[in-house]
């Protein structure tokens, strides 16, 4: 039986995280420096040393350290423990952080220079041990950790704390998705709280109910939540209503270093040439197969639409128990999101977007006009694709979503799957899992003539327009946090799938947590995740449940693929003309 995902990441979290690797490198040092007194009495410790072990050891454990304990613990006299711990401070190695406004109460926390100080003794002390251990001076570098992991790389360190508080009253509020990126930001919050010196309050809901509460939170005199996560395609409608505040007004995004994130999804985040998020989540579909599954029929990962119908011909019923392939057909949104997505495969988005490159462009969307294009020949290639895919799919596909297949797929029911790099953790951190390590990633295999690609998806953060201005700058320092260098490697080395900086994810050390990881990355360089499949337009919710209605109908046998597509157009042409009028 497959365990929880808040089983696996617990998990998780217990064996793979840095701090805990960090943590391990200061009870080592500690116990080393112990010995040391222990030889004889006039070997004594400099105060600072004790005050700075101590002082790491608790940030990494999320506690917070008051002056009086690391003099305390620092084996020196009171007087002279003060002195040093003040020169300490001075010195710019451990930050203060204010308990209240009056700034007379304070909690302290390692610095960045106490933090790169400790990083170049572990780094130097891990090579001269490993050399020192090695019998031919060869090998000793990969003999011993004592914290490797964490130092490999400046992002790795945890964040640091700000030297003032936000001050927000009931602390800050977050509007979250439930998948498993946001389930590993909660069990990051205490460390969050930490950095911030405010509670977090997490709301998280699934997808359809979490743009029910976005879209009754615009209606609000004043908003209920502090910051909120966006789905991509909401983007559109969310800035023409005026519910997100552009954040081109209210910082300078170029601090942000927007190089630095996935080119798709930092594009994602504009409507009309403005800024209204950051991503904190950036993840993509991908086709997902069993690799000893096909190994074992010689059947190469396909590329076309027609390798995939192949493969999935070949293994539907292979193995007992095993279907051809998993994918969402549900009614309504899921089997929408499929069509469009599988439109796209087939080299048409579902408007009348203009070529850019291999693909299409979604920069002008905002202020230009635009129409349906679903009655097409890609969108009849589409359909009958889908109903081509039904006779090698497994029982229930027509009930089945974004977690059902992905679940279907992580139980060893189906030999591949299209699903969202988010929800990979289901089965890679998952050893009793038939895909347990046994799991190989493609972009969307494509038809007529057209590139593989790979849809975009994850969340941004915005600010609501109607959140109270006194929260504003406070809003914004968290936004920045969040969405950091060193947040979103933290995310990943706590099991995130959904990172959005290159920076964060390129080191080696990221990536052995996972194959999807690199995947994002190599497709993200050479510009195959792609976000036009779903284009952010005001109207592509209710197109998209208008699409994944009538699809249904088709797959059911009820109408031909001629005449959902047929349907389709004019259903989705009408929704884009009553919303001009509204």
């Amino acid at each position: 039986m497959t365990k929880s995902l808040t089983t696996v990441h617990s998990d998780y979290v217990s064996k793979q995280t840095s701090e805990r690797s960090l943590q391990s490198f200061v009870d080592y040092f500690d116990d080393f420096l112990s010995l040391i007194e222990a030889t004889d009495p006039q070997y004594t410790l400099a105060p600072q040393i004790r005050m700075s072990l101590e002082l790491l050891r608790r940030h990494f454990q999320a506690k917070m350290t008051q002056p009086t304990y690391l003099i305390e613990v620092s084996g020196a006299p009171y007087a002279t423990a003060t002195r040093k711990l003040n020169e300490m401070i001075a010195q710019g190695l451990i930050d203060r952080q204010a308990k209240t406004k009056s700034e007379r109460s304070f909690t302290l926390h390692p610095s960045d220079k106490l933090l790169n100080a400790w990083t170049d003794l572990a780094n130097d002390h891990s090579k001269l041990i490993g050399f020192i251990g090695s019998t031919d001076h060869q090998h000793g570098n990969n003999d011993r950790f004592f914290g490797s992991e964490y130092f490999s790389d400046k992002t790795t360190q945890s964040l640091n704390v700000l030297s003032k508080p936000l001050m927000l009253s009931g602390g800050l509020k977050f509007l979250a998705h439930s998948d498993p990126s946001f389930l590993v930001m909660s069990n990051l919050k205490r460390h969050f709280e930490i950095v911030m010196g405010s509670p977090i309050h997490y709301r998280s809901f699934s997808l359809d109910k979490l743009y029910d509460e976005t879209i009754a939170n615009a209606g609000r005199e004043r908003s209920a939540y502090d910051l909120i996560a966006i789905n991509l395609p909401w983007l559109g409608e969310l800035a023409v209503s005026d519910s997100l505040i552009p954040l081109d007004e209210i910082l300078d995004i170029e601090r942000l270093d927007p190089t630095d994130f996935h080119e798709a999804s930092w594009k994602a985040c504009h409507w009309n040439g403005k800024c209204y998020g950051i991503p904190v989540e950036t993840t993509c579909e991908l086709l997902m197969y069993r690799t000893d599954l096909l190994r074992r029929a010689d059947i190469q990962p396909p590329t076309s639409t027609d390798e995939l119908l192949e493969a999935a011909k070949q293994l539907h019923g292979s193995v007992a128990g095993v279907s051809g392939i998993a994918w969402n057909a549900a009614r309504g949104t899921p089997l929408g999101h499929t069509f469009m997505m599988a439109m796209a495969d087939f080299g048409q988005p579902i408007i009348d977007l203009k070529r850019s490159g291999s693909g299409f462009s979604t920069s002008q969307l905002g202020s230009t006009t635009y129409k349906a294009m679903i009655d097409t020949h890609a969108g009849l290639a589409a359909a009958e694709f889908l109903c081509k895919l039904l006779e090698f799919s497994p029982p229930g596909i027509l009930t089945m979503s974004w977690y059902e297949r992905t679940r279907c797929f992580a139980e060893g029911r189906v030999a591949m799957a299209y699903g969202f790099s988010q929800m990979t953790p289901y089965f890679e951190q998952d050893e009793t899992s038939p895909t347990f390590g046994k799991t190989g990633f493609v972009p969307h295999p494509s038809g007529c003539g057209a590139e593989p690609l790979s849809p975009v998806g994850g969340f941004i953060l915005g600010i609501p327009r109607n959140l109270p201005a006194k929260r504003l700058d406070n809003v914004v320092t968290a936004l920045e946090i969040f969405t950091s260098p060193r947040a979103q490697r933290l995310f990943v080395k706590n099991g995130s799938r959904g990172c959005s900086r290159y920076s964060a994810s390129d080191d080696p050390t990221t990536k052995s947590g996972s194959p999807v990881i690199e995947k994002i990355d190599e497709l993200a360089r050479r510009g195959s995740l792609q976000s036009w499949p779903r284009p952010p337009i005001p109207e592509i919710g209710s197109i998209t449940q208008l699409c994944g209605v009538i699809m249904h109908e088709m797959l059911r046998g009820i109408i031909t693929p001629q005449e959902a597509v047929q349907r389709a157009q004019l259903g989705a042409q009408q929704i884009i003309e009553n919303w001009k009028v509204s």
